[in-house]
């Protein structure tokens, strides 16, 4: 009964966390056209929302890809998600400060990316780790 109740709060923490992945694509990918379009809006935009936002997937994507781990036991999955989140973070720090808006983009867009393929893949992992508990 345990391993269903954590394999079910993983399915929504995985599902939150690829819907928030899935947020900061497309924010990244049509913000810039939004603002080009429209130059009203570019004038209140000044901040920088990549950050904020970091507050929310990285502990989010820890916990959910910690309770999957611990039910299937993958680590390419962890590895993913750490890759994905440290593109992430690099992406909203030191690339924003640094590098450009480009790079920041280019990075978020490819952390989104590898951290919600490595959420999807855990969610899978945690769904059959479930069904084989049940059947056992």
């Amino acid at each position: 009964m345990n391993n269903q109740n954590s394999a079910k709060s993983t399915a929504w923490l995985d599902g939150a966390a690829v819907a928030l992945s899935a947020l900061c694509l497309v924010h990244c990918l049509l913000l810039p056209f939004i603002v080009a379009g429209l130059p009203l809006l570019a004038q209140f935009y000044e901040g920088h929302l990549h950050a904020q936002m970091l507050i929310v997937v990285v502990p989010l994507s820890i916990v959910a890809l910690g309770i999957g781990f611990r039910g299937h036991r993958n680590r390419h999955i962890i590895t993913n998600g750490a890759t994905g989140l440290l593109l992430l973070i690099v992406g909203a720090t030191f690339a924003h400060a640094y590098l450009g808006i480009f790079a920041d983009r280019l990075l978020t867009i490819a952390g989104a990316i590898v951290l919600a393929m490595a959420h999807y893949r855990n969610s899978i992992l945690a769904r059959r780790h479930r069904r084989a508990a049940i059947i056992d």
